[in-house]
């Protein structure tokens, strides 16, 4: 369903384009995967691993639409980036619902219910539709998200850190800020008293019919959770010395390093990738996700070939990377920076062992998420405030082909 490349994401976003405005704006909320998922963009996978960035997808969009017209869509790019902040100011929330899925996968160890809902089998056909689809495709609906983490809360009564897991480690686009605090906002976590419940009449509206649950408990309260941490300071800027030998190394978070070759002029001495996907879950992973994973890097390493310098080992060990930037000959090594998440642990572990060898980790943060980060310190309201500044960075006066360019 998703080929891990950017001729891929920009061909799904060419044929998206016309439906970006009012199409968008009146259908999104319809789950019709039979036909495709006609009313929504199916971009995330690509958005997520930035194959495509959100200024790329939305500078087309508004080079054919009106910021009016394309105002949903646009809020919906943007809810991704206020999740990371969010996610980004208060890591700790990262920490806390890793340490709440080991406990729950230790509670819940032979559980029958859990079994049967992860395998399908539930017994709310809906959800067991919706859980052949993620298992099959690595994908699902934005709203087919949602009913389905009400119902494995709320009427199925099982762990919410469980049901998560299930998520990140079948969807393609799993993304440790989005998919973490998804799963909190609709158990009453993120916003404290507000809920979502999954009602029969709402899924058989924007399904088209195909589901009407029964035995949906609509009546459940939020649930009780520790008091929100404070947000914390933003990330901060690191530079690169454009003095220095440097090796660039690229990890699944961020496929599109041209913002840092734009401050290097030099000759790289080559690159490497890191890789965290089997680290989004103490559980295996799916095949489609490392699959696609992989696929990605290694369609970004060629693409950049000519810029980023020999191509390196891809690993998932900080310690073989250590040992290549060593050899490589470089005083610093540089990297997209990587928002909360196993790849940021990861790469932690890497900085650590490089100063043993005399090397620098540089992690620039690209203008999106040095403008956008900062502003997630309370709900998406507030964050809108901050859309008009993104939009800036778009040039969505049409400068430059996007479908023209190479990379």
């Amino acid at each position: 369903m998703f080929e891990p490349n950017r001729t891929a994401a920009l061909s799904r976003l060419k044929g998206f384009l016309p439906q970006a405005g009012r199409d968008y704006a009146s259908k999104r909320n319809f789950d019709l995967p039979g036909e495709g998922h006609p009313h929504v963009s199916s971009l995330s996978p690509y958005i997520r691993h930035r194959l495509i960035t959100e200024e790329e997808v939305l500078g087309a969009v508004l080079a054919r639409h009106s910021p009016q017209a394309a105002e949903k869509f646009i809020a919906e790019v943007c809810w991704r980036t206020y999740w990371k902040g969010w996610l980004e100011l208060r890591s700790s929330i990262w920490g806390d619902y890793v340490a709440g899925r080991d406990r729950a996968r230790q509670d819940y160890a032979g559980d029958k219910a859990l079994a049967r809902a992860e395998d399908g089998r539930s017994g709310v056909e809906a959800l067991d539709a919706w859980t052949a689809e993620l298992l099959e495709t690595g994908y699902l609906h934005n709203h087919a998200r949602m009913w389905y983490a009400s119902i494995w809360i709320f009427t199925l009564g099982l762990p919410w850190q469980l049901g998560a897991d299930l998520f990140l480690r079948n969807l393609i686009d799993g993304d440790p800020a989005s998919n973490t605090l998804g799963w909190r906002w609709v158990a009453g976590l993120h916003t404290r008293g507000k809920h979502y419940l999954a009602r029969p009449d709402n899924i058989a509206k924007y399904t088209s019919g195909r589901f009407r649950p029964k035995d949906l408990n609509t009546k459940a309260g939020p649930l009780k959770g520790a008091d929100l941490p404070k947000p914390g300071s933003p990330p901060r800027q690191d530079y690169i010395d454009p003095s220095l030998p440097t090796a660039f190394l690229l990890t699944e978070e961020d496929l599109s390093p041209g913002y840092l070759l734009a401050q290097f002029a030099g000759d790289s001495l080559g690159h490497a990738a890191l890789l965290a996907d089997d680290a989004r879950s103490d559980a295996e992973v799916a095949g489609h996700v490392t699959t696609f994973t992989e696929g990605a890097i290694a369609d970004a390493s060629a693409r950049w070939a000519d810029k980023l310098g020999p191509a390196g080992p891809v690993s998932r060990d900080p310690v073989a990377l250590a040992r290549w930037a060593e050899a490589s000959g470089a005083s610093q090594i540089v990297a997209p920076y990587t928002p909360t998440g196993p790849a940021k642990t990861r790469l932690k572990t890497l900085r650590k062992l490089l100063p043993e060898k005399d090397i620098q980790l540089i992690i620039p943060i690209r203008d999106w998420d040095r403008i956008g980060y900062p502003r997630a310190t309370h709900g998406f309201f507030r964050f809108k405030d901050v859309i008009p500044d993104l939009l800036d960075l778009t040039r969505p006066d049409g400068t430059g082909d996007l479908f023209a360019r190479a990379s």
